[in-house]
């Protein structure tokens, strides 16, 4: 394979396709399954080959794992059956090292897999290191058989009427709360944050997730920083001890060491840095999406979301489709526009956004509001289907001015 680069935007790659071009997907989740079906499509008369890798062959619906923890049964999708039609090659296995140089994925340690092209989409999950006892004591959603782990301990102490503690009032700590109070009432629900939940709504949204957490009895401890987890509690900064027969851990994030240990360039937190066309800086064959890029705007830096991942999957899906057939390439633009919340099965709350996901006046709760946030959930599977014969985007706003110029 032969290439040349040149500044994004202008005309960045030429790709000799004489022997054909082998894109390698790495992780299966919201983004890199969006990007392989996406790519399939668009490359199906190119001849181009791509091979998608992933430690399961199940899909996880991420944002239905606090459902998952309380023990609702949702559909088992597997890889693929997603996939089939596409023509995508599936390699259930977990990457264990990177070769830029020579282009080489290792994977389970002994398989290798070459590449002309690596579209990097490793995601992110819940970080346990950082708090004394957190890796040991606490449960996460950051996959489906550890959360049915902690759906099962929900049902052993309810009988007891014992007490949970929730660390994290992000998004994923409000739903986790909201759904563990609605669906456990007999538990005493605590969420835990040195933040106050719903502190990047609007007055009007967060007056009403505020009220829901009061309907279902959830106990805050705002301005309060978990310092250790014990066996049967969680110790705070100020010395006090609260209960917890089960301790669920929602706060901090970390990436995949995989890409640091390859020495492609990444920032402190392991997220690889790209330029404006979501390419490595130091090595542009590899494309970085999702929660794995540190993706720069004119307005800020994307936070991990499949608000913005998925995006992110159709922009680098496009743009590697174009690199292929030797067109040029523009820079990448985004801008959140909303941010949806369920609060148990019965009740939502959605904040629309500006661009840099600061909040507007309008909201949406209640019914409306339950029927969005379903079907934003649902909206990935609905896309990977469409996508397998059509071009559908995820992109409903660009940034509009924020986002016209690229980042310097």
């Amino acid at each position: 394979m032969g290439v040349t680069g040149t500044e994004a935007g202008a005309r960045p790659w030429e790709i000799d396709m004489t022997n054909g071009h082998h894109v390698v997907v790495l992780g299966a989740g919201y983004t890199g399954m969006f990007s392989a079906i996406r790519l399939a499509h668009r490359t199906r008369r190119t001849g181009v080959k791509i091979t998608l890798v992933n430690p399961t062959s199940r899909f996880v619906e991420r944002l239905r794992m606090h459902q998952i923890a309380t023990g609702q049964q949702l559909a088992d999708h597997r890889i693929p059956d997603l996939l089939a039609g596409t023509g995508v090659t599936f390699v259930q296995g977990t990457a264990t090292a990177i070769e830029p140089e020579t282009r080489r994925i290792t994977v389970d340690g002994t398989m290798s897999l070459d590449y002309d092209t690596l579209i990097y989409a490793l995601g992110s999950s819940t970080d346990t290191g950082k708090v004394p006892g957190a890796d040991v004591q606490a449960f996460t959603l950051n996959n489906p058989e550890i959360a049915g782990r902690f759906a099962a301990r929900l049902t052993e102490i309810a009988a007891a009427r014992g007490t949970v503690t929730v660390c994290g009032a992000g998004l994923t700590g409000i739903e986790a709360a909201t759904e563990i109070a609605e669906s456990h009432p007999a538990l005493h629900v605590t969420l835990i944050s040195p933040d106050e939940p719903g502190g990047l709504m609007g007055a009007k949204a967060r007056a009403h997730l505020h009220r829901a957490l009061d309907r279902l009895g959830v106990t805050l401890e705002t301005g309060a920083r978990v310092t250790k987890v014990l066996p049967e509690a969680v110790e705070l900064a100020d010395g006090r001890i609260i209960r917890s027969d089960a301790c669920l851990w929602t706060t901090g994030v970390k990436v995949s060491s995989l890409a640091t240990d390859a020495r492609i360039a990444t920032d402190d937190r392991g997220l690889i840095l790209v330029d404006a066309t979501l390419r490595s800086v130091s090595h542009p064959e590899i494309h970085a999406i999702g929660d794995a890029a540190a993706v720069r705007l004119a307005w800020g830096q994307l936070h991990g979301s499949c608000q913005s991942g998925l995006p992110t999957a159709q922009y680098t899906a496009d743009t590697v489709a174009r690199l292929v057939r030797g067109k040029a390439v523009k820079p990448f633009r985004f801008g959140y526009y909303h941010q949806p919340v369920s609060l148990g099965r019965r009740d939502a709350v959605i904040q629309f956004t500006r661009t840099d996901f600061t909040p507007r006046r309008q909201c949406l709760t209640g019914r409306g509001a339950v029927a969005y946030k379903e079907m934003v959930s649902g909206s990935p599977l609905l896309t990977y289907r469409f996508s397998k014969r059509m071009n559908l985007t995820t992109i409903v706003s660009k940034g509009g001015r924020a986002t016209r110029r690229p980042a310097a």
